[in-house]
């Protein structure tokens, strides 16, 4: 499968996320639906996690992929924490994550596992960093903001273009995330029903936004039904 086929598998597949850099910290964030084809399957589905006490991934894919990564990534860096004595850096994990990704999108099967990621965090010296892993498995640092592949991409990033500072704090940046993401459930039919938003700062990881969009059914006169 070449790259081209990957990027029209990906714009076809329903999801936005969203990573910003901060001066402060990283924001990320992503919205809730699941769907397969044109049919939503899912109106709950939680696309940005928090992986360990200092990372969170956002991944937009098959959910069965993105569950099965997040489990074996949690996994991997734990292993490599005990057998390395230390805590693997943001960049560490995400190399982990572009392997396996480069792995599983060649190895022959029916149904390839086709996902693509964000992952954000903070190191032990109180830095923090934001990546990005294509669906073919290349890891790339992000020095301002990104959104990965997906069908919502074109929207969030349009927005971004205009609104993104370099100083912006991460209080901004949360804004920004859930601006960016509202814009996408609005055009784009492979995304919405819920936003979450997190903040990772070099105290720690919040869930900042966790909200359900729910659609109101007004008559003419703008009563509620």
């Amino acid at each position: 499968m070449n790259m081209q086929n990957l990027d029209q598998n990906f714009l076809k597949s329903g999801t936005t996320i969203v990573g910003i850099v901060c001066k402060d910290g990283i924001v990320m964030g992503s919205d809730r639906q699941s769907t397969a084809g044109n049919l939503v399957v899912g109106k709950n589905v939680q696309k940005t996690i928090q992986i360990n006490d200092y990372l969170v991934m956002s991944a937009t894919g098959m959910v069965a992929d993105i569950e099965l990564q997040k489990k074996v990534i949690k996994a991997e860096l734990k292993l490599k924490e005990l057998k390395s004595k230390r805590r693997p850096s943001v960049k560490e994990a995400a190399n982990l994550i572009g392997m396996m990704t480069y792995r599983n999108i060649r190895q022959p099967s029916m149904i390839p596992s086709i996902v693509g990621t964000l992952v954000g965090g903070f190191n032990e010296d109180s830095s923090f960093e934001l990546y990005t892993i294509e669906p073919a498995g290349t890891a790339m640092k992000v020095e301002d903001y990104d959104a990965n592949f997906g069908s919502g991409m074109p929207y969030v990033l349009g927005l971004l273009e205009r609104e993104y500072k370099e100083d912006i704090s991460v209080k901004e940046g949360i804004k920004l995330a859930l601006e960016s993401v509202k814009s996408s459930t609005q055009r784009d039919t492979g995304s919405g029903f819920g936003i979450d938003v997190f903040a990772i700062k070099k105290d720690g990881i919040s869930h900042e936004v966790a909200q359900e969009i729910a659609p109101d059914y007004r008559d003419k006169k703008g009563t509620e039904r």
